[in-house]
């Protein structure tokens, strides 16, 4: 089977974002198929082929994977208008490659939105008509409508794309469960959707020893809580300030806030916790995946954050809540939703509400106090990521789907699950 693959922000191991298409591509290709990967030249995933000239196309082969890597620049500090030039030039450039490669199934993932362009557009043509499969991550535009500060044109833009993806596809698939019912409620009926959240890469993030951590900052005694991942809006990072905040004035310094990553953010973060002194937060810049492994592994507390925004609720998969469980690392998560429930159902953590620095801080100080139920949580952590969330058997799940709808059998649309207890 031949799959043309897209995803503007393709990384590999070597670049410091989310490897999940890198993943799935490698096991597709391990199982006999022929992947194509279409992808722009993202920041974050340190050019997986160098493309960096906006009228260059670079294409190569990495661990059996063909990549063509449009010279289409990204990264996270872009604003509103720069990110929909990013995201238009790549899809109509997208659309032009689709109409001249061959391919058995044209699989695209989001986000953005417009990613799903040329799956559209080939489904349009009235001859030559390949399956198209649509892997939905967040739900747009329901999540950039929740958060503010988009044009209501662009609003509609996006519901009159999103219903143009759902109904031009064979097969839909959702990262999270509100996700999945989400698509249900908008997309025709029979259409197969499947769940396949992200994975834990259990060869990569394991647990670590605490002593092998070596940033600057940060003395063999303290307490660790990391943060991993993009500084952005939606990740609402001033709530682990104000915990810094309330953590000081208790006087508990031994515990260490750390940040590993990037986004538009930072900035404003770090300027805030200069002028606060807080200096029991720490910010570093983004690192590759196998570096920032090492640092997940060693850390004591894996710090899954984001805005009080209920479309998060049961509507995100975050990478980083999953290198937290592969590492052993018990997560402070600060909103509810399905992965709160999941913490709670597994003791493989502490869920608190939001908007609440007090419980934040009284959290972090339970978990700095013991190692025991630290060690206790992680284990189960770990536990949870081998038991559920292995990614081979996630890349098994994902290629049946592939697979299935390549070949036109029934696969009937359903939320199951797994990941909890008997």
């Amino acid at each position: 089977m031949r799959i043309l693959y897209f995803h503007q922000y393709f990384s590999t191991r070597e670049g410091s974002t989310g490897t999940r298409s890198y993943e799935l591509a490698r096991r597709l290709v391990e199982r006999g198929h022929k992947v194509t990967m279409v992808c722009g030249c993202l920041k974050e995933a340190r050019g997986v082929l160098g493309a960096v000239d906006r009228s260059c196309v670079n294409r190569g082969t990495v661990d059996g994977i063909d990549v063509v890597e449009l010279g289409v620049p990204y990264s996270n500090h872009l604003g509103l208008a720069a990110r929909t030039r990013a995201f238009l030039r790549f899809a109509f450039r997208s659309v032009r490659i689709a109409s001249s490669e061959r391919y058995d199934i044209l699989f695209a993932t989001s986000t953005p939105l417009t990613v799903a362009l040329p799956g559209i557009a080939m489904k349009l043509r009235p001859w030559g008509r390949r399956p198209f499969v649509f892997e939905v991550r967040d739900l747009w535009p329901e999540l950039p409508r929740a958060m503010g500060g988009v044009p209501g044109p662009i609003l509609c833009g996006m519901g009159v794309l999103e219903w143009a993806a759902y109904h031009s596809a064979d097969g839909v698939i959702g990262l999270a469960p509100g996700i999945v019912e989400g698509i249900r409620r908008k997309s025709p009926g029979g259409l197969p959707v499947e769940l396949v959240p992200n994975g834990c890469d259990l060869d990569i993030f394991k647990p670590g020893r605490r002593c092998d951590l070596d940033l600057p900052g940060i003395s063999p005694t303290d307490c660790v809580a990391l943060f991993t991942g993009a500084h952005g809006k939606a990740n609402g990072l001033g709530a682990v300030l104000d915990a810094a905040a309330v953590l000081k004035a208790r006087g508990r310094g031994d515990i260490k806030l750390v940040f590993v990553g990037d986004g538009m953010m930072k900035p404003l973060l770090v300027k805030r916790a200069d002028a606060e002194k807080l200096d029991n937060c720490l910010f570093f810049d983004t690192v590759p995946k196998t570096r920032l492994a090492a640092i997940t592994g060693a850390a004591d507390v894996g710090l899954m954050i984001l805005d009080n925004i209920p479309a998060f609720y049961r509507g995100t998969s975050p990478n980083k809540f999953f290198d937290y469980i592969s590492s052993g690392l018990p997560v402070l998560n600060n909103y509810p939703g399905w992965l709160a429930d999941m913490i709670a159902e597994n003791n493989c953590g502490i869920a608190i509400p939001p908007g609440d620095p007090e419980a934040f801080a009284t959290a972090l100080e339970k978990l700095a106090d013991s190692r025991e139920l630290r060690a206790a949580m992680g284990a189960n952590a770990r536990k949870l990521a081998e038991l559920s969330f292995n990614r081979e058997v996630l890349a098994d799940r994902f290629i049946r789907f592939l697979e299935d709808v390549s070949a036109k059998r029934v696969v009937p649309a359903r939320i199951r699950p797994f990941w909890t207890r008997a």
